[in-house]
């Protein structure tokens, strides 16, 4: 493809959101200008030991602050707008345009982070249209997602007009009346799309997906069969969801009583916004339920996704305060599983199960649809669209492979559109989509107080800890290259066959042979006084501990070495007292 002149060039940069599920961050630069689309987390896998949260890597964004003049937020999940929070932190954005529910609950977010002074939120309402730095124009259009105030965003650029879905889906009978302005969309498609940037999460799915709608008939099926108490989980932000589940409540006659901050704040969020309808005596504090019949409870909560924290899986551990499950109660989860939370969410389910909960959960219970659009809906869009480029965003590698697949079967060449990965900068011209070049991607971990990154070396040594525990060696000597005292070893999660004190032996042995055998290259007298090397031979200490601790324990622990001197002296290159952690080689 024909190299293009930079200054007719629209650069797209994803630096999330791709070959993966989450973190959706997408960079737009034009110039010396730059407008950011979202900007998400994603959760930890289990190898990320104290790890909160994970957020791409804006190494590009750090270096190029000066050139952002804005955000464009297309609606409220987690993974569009929680990394936002950590990045203001790091970056000032002047302007955050984004719908009514997604800005309020930003706010919040801001607000508790101590970062609200960094930018200025601005809320947009369905075809509004607003002017970003020099270059850019964005018009919000209404679509159908699984959280209401959701907007596909039409981007006038001086390349031509990008239209980026977000997350969508076509719902023909919307909970809460807001259907998908498919007029505006046509009017685009008739005007001239340049480029579609589309969600891909669905893109395996044949057909349609289910109209939010469509889980209705089947709750209200549960909950008209419950004896007992019922519990239900779903997405804290599943507005949608929540209304239909205090609905049914209202119907059943059962008060609600809701546990979970961020389901609690949603709430709040969506009955001020009137997204949610239900009077104020339909939901109850938790202590009042008590006082009621099991048959007139419903208790709404978080932890669908077998979240550690989450209500529902310390109520299945049996570690909430209030809550405890007790036979003849009906848990109804009412959500799929995202993928890498299968293990988590079956194992909340059996512990339920085991406490004698009735648990209905899975595909076949029609009680929850996804809130992305299968290969009809994406058809629909691109009908609807026209675009000459496309651009797949928003899922797994096969995903995306598969979404350009049926964008070919609807006439675009295959030419037009590019499978790209995080950090790639695709180049939009208005004659060519190519790969330009890429920027530093990857991830930024936050520990679970945070308040701090965690870094790779960190994550590392967690992760190290955790698969062969940690050795820790404490030992003094002298000025004259003798040991002071026998050395302390402490073993934490380390499984040997070796008797401690044999391996305390050994370890004596090991650096009283080091100590004879090398001492002179790290010690010199002068004038009277000893000059020692102690960094330098710490390093060559540490080396015979982990050599014999490879040869004696058969796994590879954490070393924690620690060396002082009881005795003044001149010191070199370090202080008397050393600390060091190494990894034992493999």
């Amino acid at each position: 493809m024909t190299q293009s002149n930079a200054a007719d060039t629209l650069k797209i940069i994803p630096l999330g959101g791709l070959h993966e599920i989450g973190k959706n961050t997408c960079v737009f630069e034009y110039g010396d200008e730059i407008v950011l689309l979202d900007a998400g987390l994603a959760f930890p896998t289990d190898g990320m030991h104290g790890v909160n949260i994970v957020l791409p890597d804006t190494t590009y964004l750090r270096d190029n602050r000066h050139k952002i003049k804005g955000m464009i937020v297309t609606h409220g999940h987690e993974d569009h707008i929680g990394g936002i929070p950590f990045h203001l932190k790091q970056f000032d954005i002047p302007v955050i345009y984004g719908p009514r529910l997604a800005m309020a609950l930003l706010e919040g977010k801001l607000e508790e982070a101590g970062v609200a002074d960094r930018t200025e939120i601005r809320t947009v309402r369905p075809r509004d249209i607003v002017r970003i730095g020099s270059y850019f124009f964005v018009e919000f259009i209404r679509n159908t997602h699984s959280i209401a105030d959701s907007f596909t965003v039409a981007i006038h650029t001086p390349v031509g007009i990008v239209i980026h879905t977000g997350d969508f889906k076509f719902d023909h009978t919307p909970v809460d009346g807001e259907y998908f302005d498919f007029q505006k969309l046509a009017e685009y498609g008739e005007k001239g799309v340049h480029c579609l940037i589309s969600d891909s999460t669905n893109s395996e799915v044949p057909g349609f997906t289910p109209s939010e709608r469509a889980v209705f008939p089947n709750l209200d099926r549960i909950f008209g069969q419950a004896q007992g108490r019922l519990m239900v989980t779903t997405f804290s932000s599943s507005v949608h969801r929540i209304n239909m589940i205090l609905e049914l409540a209202k119907k059943h006659n059962r008060v609600v009583s809701v546990i979970g901050r961020s389901m609690l704040n949603l709430i709040a969020h969506a009955r001020n916004l009137g997204y949610i309808k239900c009077e104020d005596d339909l939901l109850q504090p938790l202590h009042m339920t008590h006082k009621l019949p099991d048959e007139s409870v419903l208790i709404l909560t978080t932890g669908s996704q077998g979240e550690p924290m989450s209500a529902m899986t310390r109520i299945a551990n049996g570690e909430h305060r209030q809550v405890k499950v007790r036979k003849g109660d009906t848990i109804v989860f009412s959500a799929n599983p995202i993928p890498g939370n299968t293990i988590a969410v079956v194992n909340t389910i059996d512990k339920l199960m085991i406490q004698g909960a009735k648990v209905i959960y899975g595909k076949e219970q029609g009680i929850h649809v996804s809130g992305h659009g299968s290969q009809e809906d994406q058809k629909l869009m691109i009908s609807l669209t026209r675009p000459k480029f496309f651009l797949p965003v928003h899922g797994e590698h096969r995903m995306l492979v598969k979404h350009s697949q049926t964008a070919q079967s609807m006439n675009i060449p295959a030419e037009n559109m590019v499978i790209i990965n995080n950090g790639d900068v695709v180049e939009l011209t208005k004659d060519s989509i190519g790969i330009g070049g890429k920027v530093p991607s990857g991830i930024e971990l936050v520990d679970t107080s945070r308040s701090g990154m965690v870094n790779q070396k960190v994550l590392k040594e967690r992760q190290h800890l955790a698969g062969d525990g940690i050795v820790t060696v404490a030992s003094t000597v002298t000025s004259e290259g003798r040991l002071f005292t026998k050395p302390e070893v402490h073993l934490s999660g380390v499984v040997t066959t070796i008797e401690r004190s044999l391996l305390q032996d050994k370890v004596e042995a090991a650096i009283e042979a080091t100590l004879r055998d090398r001492w002179s290259e790290f010690a010199r007298d002068l004038e009277g006084q000893i000059e020692v090397d102690w960094t330098g031979l710490q390093v060559q200490i540490e080396r015979e501990i982990q050599r014999l601790l490879r040869r004696e324990l058969q796994s590879n622990p954490l070393l924690v070495f620690l060396m002082q001197s009881p005795e003044p002296a001149v010191v070199k290159s370090a202080p008397t007292r050393q600390r060091a952690v190494a990894k034992v080689a493999s």
